[in-house]
Formats: structure tokens, sequence, C-alpha cells
């Protein structure tokens, strides 16, 4: 996916009031959720590559007694 791509799907869920306040996760191929934590914006140094910057999601498993709820449905 390129960065293009999120804004246009961002900018389609940030028209709800209720999607401004939702959590950001990742859910990685084995079904396990992360919190987004960081943002970051990162250069490549391969030479030859097309892709010279790479927008990176960092995710944080959240600890302590926080459990993630059980999702319900997709809007």
């Amino acid at each position: 996916m390129r960065a293009k791509e999120l804004r246009q799907y961002l900018d389609k869920f940030l028209k709800s009031e209720t999607a401004k306040q939702a959590r950001v996760q990742i859910e990685m191929p084995n079904g396990e959720k992360l919190e987004v934590s960081e943002i970051q914006l990162l250069q490549s140094r391969m030479i030859g590559d097309r892709d010279t910057h790479i927008l990176n999601l960092k995710g944080v498993k959240l600890g302590g007694t926080w459990k993630m709820p059980k999702i319900i449905g997709k809007l």
C-alpha cells in the first residue's frame, strides 16, 4: 500500500465523528492485534530501488490488565 492510498482511506473514514475517536490498530497475519504507537517516515538506502521512502507504523502490545475488546461488527 502506498501512503497516497492510505490517505484516501483515512479521508473517507474521518468524515465520521465516530471514526475520528477510534483506536488505530494493526492486525498481524496470526490474528494478533497491536496498538499503533508511532508513525515514522524512513529513507531507504538501497541502490536502484524505486522505493526510496517507507511509511513505518510501529505497533505495541498493551500490557497490564487491559484486554482488547471483542469486535462485534465491521462498519
